[in-house]
């Protein structure tokens, strides 16, 4: 098939790259979110799919909308049979949706109808799931709704980070998404619609979300490091200021003598109280620094026991 592919971040570039080496299909165009801001300079940067299909000498449409008149009109020029879309980043409305006959597929990081939204990979992490997967499926107007081709599974282990399992689901979900352009074009595979029944929702994690509550157990506070990270990143305050807690925490289930959110200052370790048991800080970033062992910070900061992260 004749493919235009959507997408705009890092996690987008694996599927591109399984979609270029295909034999079968030949990606045409390549469709990105415009250049961004980036950098301590704030100078202008092109997408990490942007930089990739300039590499292969693919061209790149960049619409502020997808809904531009122009862009519609070079969409249909290059009479692209299916759009496969990863992180795409922006919605595509009913006139871009009927420009390919076999439609717009997109490549989904959870098992839909769980985690529909933006950051499904974060919500699953922060809810505990032991299961997550990749689901390819036929864009609609609803959120995430539209008919699925394709799945597969991919275990949460213990001490994943968003970043980690979105990184393994990426790859794996490359090689199904390329699995579904051929089923699409040699008829073998077709959509189903999706059970009704196990709708979750997965919006954007604001920084806010990201705030970790002391006097929750610890094992939530691990959810929350875990899941915010890379970003927006798990925090706190100390001393009035903002401190990221960068690293894993490590749960001490033997240990309760210390309140929620007070500090027990080692030579190597830095602990913390929760609503249940301890946990143990790995890496650390105080405000306007790098990120840091916490032994080390406690160090520097020259923080003695009982004071108190939160305030």
């Amino acid at each position: 098939m004749r493919l235009v592919f959507a997408g705009t971040p890092e996690v987008a570039v694996p599927a591109l790259d399984a979609l270029l080496a295909s034999d079968r299909h030949e990606v045409v165009a390549v469709v990105t979110r415009p250049d961004a801001p980036a950098g301590r300079g704030r100078k202008l940067v092109a997408s990490p799919v942007a930089q990739r299909a300039e590499a292969a000498g693919i061209e790149v449409l960049k619409p502020a909308k997808p809904s531009e008149p122009e862009f519609l009109a070079r969409l249909t020029e290059l009479a692209p049979d299916c759009c496969p879309v990863v992180a795409y980043g922006a919605l595509i409305r009913p006139g871009a949706l009927e420009i390919p006959e076999h439609g717009w597929v997109n490549l989904h990081f959870s098992l839909l109808p769980a985690w529909r939204g933006a950051a499904p990979v974060q919500h699953a992490v922060l809810a505990g799931d032991e299961v997550t997967g990749a689901s390819t499926f036929l864009i609609e107007q609803g959120l995430d709704s539209g008919p699925v081709f394709g799945l597969l599974t991919e275990e949460i282990r213990p001490g994943d980070t968003s970043g980690e399992l979105l990184t393994r689901l990426s790859h794996a979900g490359a090689r199904l998404l390329t699995a579904t352009m051929d089923g699409i074009e040699d008829g073998s595979l077709h959509a189903v619609p999706q059970p009704a029944e196990g709708v979750t929702l997965a919006p954007k994690l604001a920084v806010e979300d990201a705030r970790i509550d002391w006097a929750h157990p610890a094992l939530r506070i691990d959810r929350v490091v875990r899941g915010c990270a890379p970003a927006p990143g798990a925090w706190t305050v100390f001393r009035g200021e903002r401190l990221k807690i960068s690293g894993p925490v490590k749960l001490l289930t033997d240990a309760t003598e210390l309140a929620p959110g007070v500090l027990a200052v080692g030579k190597n370790s830095v602990r913390v109280g929760t609503g249940s048991h301890e946990v143990e800080l790995g890496e650390v970033q105080p405000q306007g620094k790098k990120a840091m062992r916490a032994a080390d910070w406690a160090r520097g900061a020259r923080i003695e026991s009982g004071e108190q992260l939160g305030h």
